[in-house]
């Protein structure tokens, strides 16, 4: 693992079993800041270079091998087919859930809690921000993918695309995912971390808890895309 302190945190994201797990319990970025030295990712998360080590490489005599999928070596149709179904579909039944939810403890506990007035605001906020994100992905940028692969396998001509290449779509995803990586981080800065106050009820409890699960699932969503699904892409229409 030493060889790798200078590498970046999406490369030990990709390459090694349990570094998802370890870098989301420590706070470490490894989705929309994957592309930070390991070093440079530690000095902000405030956790010191050894611990994190540690930690990765108990991870990895743990999971290695544990059947965590190694998306780098399955195709990238059954990937895109794997976001859709494990992500795209929590994340839509987690926003409907999640509006009800928090309207009712924003109802009963707004009044003494103003920060949830603020966690409302940011919640709606990203919700604005993903839906259509995902509906692109869908309809426009996981179909062409699934083309484009289908082409190299069968060594046809990469179909052209009304953007040009997909260099481009892939850029606006990125962009977008950079956006909900800066709310999710305000939701929690809101949300004192998700700290239930006292006097909060089990909705509320309920609310932070789901808010939490939903960050992690975001996180390792995006990772599935920027640090694997989006290189691979643009390393095949290059015709690599």
């Amino acid at each position: 693992m030493l060889a790798n302190v200078e590498g970046t945190v999406r490369d030990l994201a990709v390459d090694v079993p349990g570094a998802t797990r370890v870098f989301e319990k420590l706070g470490i970025d490894y989705c929309c800041g994957g592309g930070q030295s390991l070093k440079e990712a530690c000095f902000g998360a405030g956790v010191s270079l050894a611990e994190v080590m540690a930690a990765l490489d108990a991870g990895k005599e743990r999971y290695a091998g544990k059947g965590i999928e190694n998306w780098q070596s399955r195709s990238l149709a059954e990937l895109t087919d794997h976001i859709v179904r494990t992500h795209h579909d929590y994340t839509k039944s987690e926003i409907e859930r999640l509006n009800q939810l928090g309207a009712k403890v924003v109802s009963v506990h707004g009044q003494r809690h103003p920060e949830l007035i603020k966690v409302a605001d940011l919640f709606g906020a990203l919700q604005q921000d993903l839906v259509p994100h995902m509906l692109k992905e869908e309809q426009v940028l996981f179909p062409y993918i699934v083309h484009l692969e289908d082409a190299s396998r069968n060594r046809r001509p990469a179909p052209t695309p009304f953007f040009g290449t997909v260099r481009n779509p892939i850029q606006m995803m990125i962009r977008e995912h950079d956006s909900a990586g800066d709310m999710l981080r305000e939701l929690r800065s809101a949300s004192q971390n998700y700290t239930v106050p006292f006097d909060g009820c089990v909705s509320y409890r309920t609310l932070y808890q789901a808010l939490q699960e939903l960050e992690q699932d975001l996180h390792q969503h995006i990772h599935l895309e920027n640090n694997i699904l989006f290189p691979r892409a643009v390393t095949m229409e290059g015709g690599g």
